[in-house]
């Protein structure tokens, strides 16, 4: 995986021609149907990343091109919002919230455990694709700490223990391994 001059690794195609058929018909229809509204750039960007999971950074120079920006600003709208993707997800998104309540509440340990049970940090989708892991800065569950959404579900009053129940099917091979290999016979 090359990089920008930035730093930034550079995922999927450059150009839009390079995407799949399917991707780029999505980036269409969001700019055909959003282009002409005040305030374009957010909406198709939510509507892009909503359909696919992310925004492939082929689809920036039409976006551009239609809302007359340049790259660069579309690119720094995109950088700006941590929400956007600008590589596909893991299968399975869980969003640990990282707001004073909730780190008051545990979830600092959980946030270890976390990545040491997924083996991934924070903004990373495993190299297996089955999951990312992202901080978020409040949930608005501050009452229920520590928070998480896993899928864009809300799940409040989250223990280590409830972790692995929710995120089952995501750890790390090794983490199934060991499981397995503390199973009485």
């Amino acid at each position: 995986m090359s990089a920008d001059p930035m730093g930034v690794p550079e995922v999927g195609p450059k150009k839009f021609e390079d995407l799949p058929a399917a991707e780029q018909e999505v980036v269409k229809s969001a700019i055909q149907a959003l282009q002409h509204r005040p305030g374009a750039l957010l909406p198709i960007l939510h509507a892009v990343q909503s359909a696919l999971g992310w925004v492939p950074p082929a689809a920036v120079a039409p976006i551009a091109r239609a809302l007359n920006q340049s790259r660069a600003e579309v690119q720094g709208v995109l950088s700006f919002y941590h929400d956007f993707r600008s590589a596909p997800p893991g299968r399975q998104i869980i969003k640990i919230c990282r707001a004073e309540a909730c780190q008051a509440m545990g979830a600092d340990e959980l946030v270890a455990h976390a990545k040491r049970r997924l083996d991934v940090e924070f903004g990373e989708t495993r190299a297996d694709g089955a999951v990312t892991l992202e901080p978020v800065y409040c949930l608005g569950n501050c009452a229920c700490a520590p928070a998480i959404t896993v899928d864009g579900v809300l799940h409040g009053r989250v223990s280590r223990d409830r972790f692995d129940q929710l995120s089952r099917g995501s750890e790390a091979p090794q983490s199934l391994e060991q499981a397995r290999s503390e199973r009485p016979s």
